[in-house]
């Protein structure tokens, strides 16, 4: 299992990507770009907890990916419960479709259910179907019946291919950082390759935890 590595490591990678993403994404943005900005960006994904955490974990994954499942049933539900519902992590979901075409229309077909507000309870029945056709056109406009969309809009959003460059988008950025694998994480800067158990972001949240309350303290002294 791959060691954890820093933000810092990939700073000249992501600045030469922010600059080309950006320009996509956000052309108002100033052309030279900091490692806070580039955060900042990856950070505007579908996002569950307190936009005020001072712990921000963005994650890019595939929905065929059966580490990315595991991570989403073994360990998110644990960072919910201890961590984003208690308002200290901020998680950010991101698209590394790689896996195929089925990938990448799982991944457009998450952001349709954003458009009616329901990306997560979309996203959690994806990584809960299993199977070779839980990933079909048929099967992915299906599972938006199930939880409550409106399937005439969801299917037009589908096959229109509104999301398709926003995936493919997506899916460059994690691979201009060195994401050759899935899931990968960025722990307000620090990578994290694979579904580690708990303990592992535990022992990452809590450091950045202590550096976030050790900078208050510094803010609070200087006034």
């Amino acid at each position: 299992m791959l060691m954890p590595f820093t933000w810092k490591s990939w700073r000249i990678v992501l600045l030469c990507v922010a600059c080309a993403v950006l320009a996509f994404t956000a052309p108002a943005m100033p052309q030279s770009q900091g490692e806070d900005d580039v955060l900042a960006l990856l950070a505007k994904g579908p996002a569950l907890g307190s936009a005020q955490a001072p712990v921000t974990i963005i994650e890019f994954s595939d929905f065929q990916c059966v580490y990315c499942e595991k991570f989403w049933r073994e360990t998110l539900p644990h960072l919910e419960a201890e961590y984003v519902k208690p308002g200290k992590v901020r998680f950010v979901y991101r698209h590394l479709a790689i896996l195929g075409r089925q990938s990448i229309t799982s991944a457009q077909a998450a952001d349709c259910a954003a458009d009616q507000g329901k990306f997560w309870e979309y996203h959690d029945i994806l990584f809960a179907s299993r199977g070779l056709l839980a990933l079909t056109n048929d099967s992915l406009k299906s599972h938006a019946g199930k939880i409550g969309l409106d399937e005439k809009a969801f299917g037009r959003c589908l096959d229109s291919g509104k999301y398709a460059e926003k995936v493919r988008e997506e899916t460059n950025m994690a691979l201009a950082i060195g994401a050759r694998a899935t899931p990968v994480f960025l722990i307000n800067g620090t990578m994290l390759v694979g579904a580690h158990p708990f303990e592992t972001f535990r022992e990452i949240i809590e450091e950045e935890l202590r550096a976030s309350r050790k900078d208050e303290g510094a803010g609070k002294e200087k006034k």
